[in-house]
């Protein structure tokens, strides 16, 4: 027989019953491909993403005495905190790069990737779309990354603040514009 510590959690309203750390914790355990899909679709680098994951999680707990279950699901408010945190680290790691000077192209292209293997055209093809996917203006990076986590687009919508036929317009040209750019034989980086 199952009792109700076998059932998964759902909803904050699930275990009302512990501390709100525990709560918090075991919702953020449920959801933590969330937060884990915003850091990989934001930041490259594992030590930007070991700190975007700690900023999220940060800002969410703050954030947790607020969450209130009737208003929205835990995963719709989690993705909404998670992309707020990763979209204002962008703006504040482009502040911080026109303030300091970085390694040119080539020197970076002449380091060796610690993390190469031999890709196969999967890989490729992945690391194609996530290349398309980086050059995004931060709102369509987060409008690509949730229609590719297969969110719906009401929950697009109430995550982003924007309308669904805003979603969907936008979605519609920003498949067209990816499709275009992995399609032509060199793709350009565009400011």
């Amino acid at each position: 027989m199952e009792t109700t510590t076998d059932l998964p959690v759902t909803e904050a309203s699930d275990v009302n019953a512990e501390s709100p750390q525990a709560r918090f914790a075991a919702l953020i355990d449920q959801h933590r491909g969330i937060v884990l899909k915003v850091a990989h679709g934001y930041c490259r680098d594992p030590e930007d993403r070991r700190d975007l994951l700690q900023d999220i999680s940060v800002q969410a707990w703050r954030a947790f005495p607020a969450f209130d279950p009737a208003l929205s699901r835990f995963s719709t408010w989690l993705y909404r905190i998670a992309l707020n945190v990763a979209i204002s680290q962008v703006r504040r790691s482009h502040l911080r790069e026109h303030h300091h000077a970085s390694l040119d192209d080539e020197a970076m292209a002449a380091l060796p990737d610690p993390a190469a293997r031999e890709p196969d055209e999967t890989d490729t093809g992945i690391r194609a779309l996530y290349a398309v996917i980086d050059r995004l203006d931060p709102l369509n990076r987060a409008l690509m990354l949730l229609y590719l986590d297969e969110r719906s687009h009401r929950e697009i919508a109430e995550i982003l603040g924007i309308s669904e036929s805003n979603v969907a317009t936008k979605l519609h040209r920003l498949r067209q514009r990816i499709r275009g750019e992995l399609d032509s034989p060199v793709t350009t980086r565009t400011p």
